[in-house]
């Protein structure tokens, strides 16, 4: 878990736009599509430290080695 006390820690669509350099929308898009999990407080949604770790992880992409780029 992400807290001490065994708590997970929730971010607003805010924060998770700012950690993620994109927009509050593409947020948005990615909790109404299922991509990104996220909990409904109201009329608002917090997303869990740990989902957004977790779809990160599962998002990142391997560019090649040596600096080469490939051309289409």
């Amino acid at each position: 878990m992400s807290e001490a006390q065994g708590r997970p820690r929730f971010l607003t669509v805010n924060e998770v736009a700012d950690l993620m350099r994109v927009s509050r929308m593409t947020v948005y898009r990615l909790v109404h599509s299922g991509e990104l999990p996220a909990v409904r407080v109201g009329r608002s949604f917090r997303v869990p430290q740990d989902a957004l770790d977790a779809y990160l992880r599962s998002s990142t992409t391997v560019e090649p080695t040596g600096g080469e780029r490939r051309s289409s």
